[in-house]
């Protein structure tokens, strides 16, 4: 039983298919199916005609975009209508949009795991060749250690890359608003007040999953200018 908000990505590979609706219709009733029953809103369906071998489906990335606007799961109706490869599915798990497959409930989380796996295990494998490369260094006579003056380095370069990570957050959440803020100035939303109200009658939230305000809007707002 479903529960919470969702965004619907339906695929099929060829230009006459898409004319046809041949095999759209399966889709959409596998997701209906899935979704049966329970607190649930499909706001939005999404179709693209795309070969699967292509990771670049303008289509896609519209539907993820819509995803992080309202804070919703994309749903498919079968695994391989994303991708055939495992680095598309890494890519689109670095998007930090949650995903369901209706013939696969538990890939998702299963993906995370072995993605989890794969990158354990080559932190290992980086970590001893370090010591290897480390101790025949030594054994060289090579002198290990820090300079003196450089204790924060390491510290720093983290700091300035978390500090990076949030930024290019926020800005990738302005970029994915613009045109949601654009059609509510269009609509005659002048004020932040107003623009904020907007958001909240759509059902937008904020990245943390609150209500606008003025202030938030206008953080936005410089982000995109």
């Amino acid at each position: 039983m479903a529960s919470g908000r969702f965004i619907s990505y339906v695929r099929v590979s060829t230009a006459r298919q898409g004319r046809s609706g041949l095999g759209l219709e399966a889709q959409r009733e596998a997701v209906r199916t899935f979704l049966n029953g329970g607190s649930w809103s499909l706001i939005a369906e999404v179709t693209e005609v795309e070969s699967g071998k292509r990771s670049d489906r303008p289509r896609l990335a519209e539907a993820l975009k819509l995803c992080r606007i309202h804070n919703a799961t994309l749903v498919i109706a079968k695994l391989d209508r994303l991708a055939r490869n495992v680095a598309f599915i890494s890519a689109l798990m670095e998007s930090e949009v949650e995903f369901v497959a209706c013939d696969f409930p538990q890939a998702n989380r299963l993906t995370v795991h072995i993605l989890a796996a794969v990158a354990e295990h080559e932190a290992k494998a980086i970590s001893e060749r370090t010591k290897v490369a480390l101790a025949a260094a030594k054994a060289r006579g090579t002198k290990l250690g820090r300079s003196k003056g450089e204790g924060n380095t390491m510290t720093d370069a983290y700091r300035e890359k978390a500090t990076a990570v949030v930024k290019a957050k926020a800005d990738a959440r302005a970029h994915d608003l613009s045109d949601v803020i654009a059609h509510l100035k269009a609509e005659g939303a002048s004020s932040l007040r107003e623009l904020a109200a907007g958001l909240n009658g759509l059902g937008i939230t904020t990245s943390r999953g609150g209500t606008w305000s003025a202030v938030q809007v206008s953080r936005v707002l410089a982000r995109q200018a």
